[in-house]
């Protein structure tokens, strides 16, 4: 089935259908990852975008169940250049297509994804949709310049969890962890019960209240989708939390933490997505090979340097990639420390928060 992809300003590409049929509109950016499709398409922080593969073959190993990092998936539409309907590993329980046609996501095959990649950069992310209904071109152009987009809009509703529940008890576990489900990785979880922490998951409109009365020993800001100026409640709920514990920010929860404290974010022009972006620890000077996936950034020049300590650095752009406040029990990166998939590099960012709370304790 023929498949077409039309972006805002015009441009066009026409593919093959892969995975479900249909129509979905979203902001259109490009992943550089060779590996770990499986995990990018159920990062719900891909909310509201259609997600383009820089790779050029994507599928061939499959998709198990024990690689999945949320409920499923949430990204709008997915975009490769060859996609292999063969999966060779012992691991794998389905095909790639299947597993999109299960949870409702077009796929579109067989286009140059490099010239596609080449234009984002240069263009920058904009709004597209993905179609295998709807073949006329000029119709389509005019649906993508006519949807949403992403700016002022709360797409953490869409993807955070009804009531709150416990994660998985850690054997000996020493601290009681409540992470804000802004859209979160599971891997996220996994690694805090790695370092002996009990965990509980809350949604994005738990307050501050809710929140204390558990008597957390720390509290984890989640990654997710979207702009975070829009989540005007959880920025609110962080306020009345900061001081009160140890916060760590991860992605987003960075965003909402730099929100919080005064700053400000903006919108990047094509964003951070994939697993090998550089960065600098301004602390030891060492530099980390990391996973990331955001559209919005903190300004640097908006944080009150007085209480703020800017801790990592992005060596492609100099993006803010993690602060510290210098008084209270608050830190945060941009990138993702669990992975999942992709480099370990920043795992030990874990292991500072455990001595956080070690320490406020």
């Amino acid at each position: 089935m023929e498949a077409i992809l039309a972006l805002e300003d015009g441009t066009i590409f026409r593919g093959e259908s892969f995975g479900a049929s249909g129509e979905r509109y979203g902001e259109v950016v490009f992943n550089t990852s060779m590996t770990g499709y499986q995990e990018i398409l159920t990062d719900p922080s891909y909310k509201g975008q259609i997600v383009v593969m820089t790779y050029p073959l994507i599928g061939n190993y499959g998709i198990n169940k024990e690689d999945i990092e949320s409920r499923g998936i949430f990204l709008e539409g997915f975009v490769v250049k060859e996609y292999s309907s063969i999966a060779s590993s012992w691991r794998s329980q389905k095909s790639l297509g299947d597993f999109l046609l299960e949870n409702n996501i077009p796929g579109i095959k067989g286009i140059d994804t490099r010239k596609l990649t080449l234009h984002i950069r240069k263009a920058g992310a904009m709004k597209a949709i993905l179609s295998t209904k709807d073949l006329d071109e000029g119709s389509l152009v005019e649906k993508a310049r006519s949807s949403p987009g992403l700016i002022g809009v709360d797409l953490v509703k869409e993807v955070t969890i009804d009531h709150k529940y416990a994660w998985h008890k850690a054997k000996g576990s020493k601290y009681k962890v409540v992470v804000i489900d802004c859209g979160l990785k599971y891997n996220i979880l996994a690694k805090l019960m790695e370092n002996k922490c009990q965990v509980t998951v809350v949604p994005a409109k738990a307050t501050a209240e809710e929140i204390l009365k558990m008597k957390p020993d720390g509290i984890v800001l989640s990654n997710g989708p979207g702009d975070p100026a829009a989540v005007s409640y959880l920025i609110e709920t962080t306020k009345k939390l900061i001081g009160k514990v140890p916060i760590f920010g991860i992605c987003l929860g960075q965003q909402i933490l730099g929100l919080a404290l005064g700053g400000k974010t903006y919108k990047l022009k094509f964003g951070h997505h994939g697993a090998n972006h550089p960065v600098k620890d301004l602390k030891t000077g060492k530099v980390s090979i990391t996973v990331q996936n955001h559209g919005f950034c903190v300004d640097i020049g908006s944080l009150n340097k007085k209480d703020i300590e800017i801790t990592h650095i992005n060596l492609n752009d100099n993006t803010l990639e993690g602060m510290r406040h210098k008084k209270l029990s608050i830190f945060s990166v941009q990138f993702h420390p669990e992975a999942s998939a992709g480099p370990h590099d920043a795992g030990y960012l874990f292991g500072e928060f455990i001595k956080m709370m070690e320490e406020h304790a």
